[in-house]
């Protein structure tokens, strides 16, 4: 069949290696000129690497196959990583369990009611029952108020600034979760990994693929509606003219969704207030030597503008940064806050005032470069009962389907969780074609459909 796919993010990528994979046409349309949305690069001059700060963790199961799978399991690469954190003034070393127990700003009962949170919030099954608490009661009830007041309450300001209040449990269960597998996985030795070249090679890997089996990559176009053909399949307008799919697979944003798709495809539920988003402004630096030697500093002082400091070149070779070091200062916002939309330069003053009272030594000649990465919508902020808020898409058309990142409910954002849905995607169209042959089909949580249209797979 020929299939169209709109979004060529990490969605639209991985599902349309898929489908090629069952001998389909894909088409992709994405509208900015480079593949991979949020997971996408960046050239910094010296050196190209994403444009933001990815990291692949060993319980990272589903992206790890996925990348075996694409044959590029051989440019995988793993490196012990330290963990640091800058609280009252100081940068302490928390890699390991003797530095955790010296860590001075908690007490012996505060470091204790800490491992207890990690270890009780890695072991939670039940997600829901974290929705109807905010994250504040949930860490003041685990963790005690002395650890809650000293290190919890300044990350979450860093995080998400006042929004902290209206958050639920589990934007910090779901964190908790994902990196104490790095350490739980690993033996207790933490490390993270990486592909060689950034997602740069994941992404052109998934482009000489696509294509090698008949199928296209469109950037830089933009859908301007959806609709359905009179006899059967889908119209997409784009650049001014019409193309005719069997199928199309829907991988954008809802608002997006709204926007382009014929309302005869479509019904998402109206009555249920609009999901707020957070955004994320990001300065890359670039410089001769590195800043810290922690792939990543937890930042629990309000005087810094941004949220934490990602060394990432305590985990990239030097061989692939030209000998350079490349360090993620992001700062998240929500999607409509005015300081997404200051200039570059203001950005950069306001980054730099942060920098130099951390690195009050840092001088101008040891950065090669500074710049600034920014996303309006990069995940969406979970307040209390989140998964109640999504709304609901129920397709009403044999041949269009929804598959949009925006609905994860329970999970963080990341390419794993992204290559985890789209397999599920995938399944439950193969398991379920042989049942209903028309009828129309709900988007539950991450899009996945409920109910099956018979047809996209033969």
């Amino acid at each position: 069949m020929n299939i169209g796919i709109i979004g060529g993010g990490m969605t639209g990528l991985v599902l349309a290696h898929r489908l090629s994979l069952q001998g389909h046409i894909v088409t992709v349309f994405e509208s900015n000129k480079q593949l991979g949305g949020l997971a996408t690069y960046h050239d910094y001059g010296p050196l190209v690497w994403d444009r933001f700060y990815h990291v692949i963790l060993p319980s990272d199961t589903h992206l790890i196959n996925f990348i075996q799978k694409i044959g590029l399991g051989e440019e995988l690469r793993w490196r012990p990583t330290l963990t640091g954190c800058y609280i009252n003034q100081k940068l302490y070393s928390i890699s390991n369990t003797i530095e955790f127990l010296r860590f001075p700003p908690l007490s012996l009962i505060g470091k204790l009611r800490l491992a207890f949170t990690l270890l009780y919030g890695s072991r939670i099954k039940n997600w829901q029952g974290l929705e109807k608490i905010t994250v504040e009661d949930w860490l003041l009830k685990v963790s005690g108020r002395n650890t809650y007041e000293k290190l919890w309450k300044p990350l979450l300001l860093a995080k998400l600034g006042e929004n902290y209040k209206r958050v639920s449990a589990v934007f910090i269960w779901s964190y908790i979760k994902r990196l104490f597998s790095a350490r739980d996985s690993s033996l207790h030795k933490e490390q993270f990994g990486y592909v060689v070249g950034g997602y740069k090679t994941v992404f052109d890997q998934l482009e000489k693929l696509i294509c090698s089996a008949g199928g296209h990559i469109c950037t830089g176009v933009t859908v301007e509606h959806i609709a359905s053909h009179p006899d059967s399949g889908i119209w997409v307008e784009h650049s001014g003219k019409k193309e005719h799919f069997d199928k199309v697979i829907f991988t954008g944003p809802v608002n997006i969704l709204q926007h382009v798709v014929a309302q005869d495809l479509i019904k998402i539920s109206g009555d249920r207030p609009t999901v707020e988003y957070m955004g994320v402004i990001c300065m890359v630096l670039i410089t001769r030597k590195a800043l810290v030697p922690y792939y990543i500093v937890n930042l629990a002082d309000q005087r810094i503008p941004f949220t934490g400091i990602i060394g990432m070149s305590n985990l990239v070779s030097l061989k692939e940064t030209a000998g350079l070091h490349i360090t993620y200062l992001p700062k998240y916002v929500l999607s409509n806050d005015p300081l997404l939309q200051q200039p570059d330069d203001e950005l950069r003053k306001l980054f730099f005032r942060g920098l130099h009272l951390i690195f009050p030594e840092l001088k101008a000649d040891d950065i090669v470069v500074s710049h600034i990465n920014r996303a309006q919508k990069m995940q969406p902020l979970q307040v209390l009962n989140y998964s109640s808020l999504v709304p609901k898409i129920v397709t009403e058309h044999n041949d269009f389907f929804v598959l949009n990142t925006s609905q994860f409910v329970n999970e963080t954002l990341n390419n794993n969780t992204v290559v985890k849905h789209v397999e599920e995607f995938m399944r439950k169209e193969y398991m379920l074609k042989r049942e209903q042959g028309a009828g129309s089909r709900e988007q539950g949580a991450g899009g996945i459909p409920i109910i099956k249209i018979r047809g996209l797979y033969p």
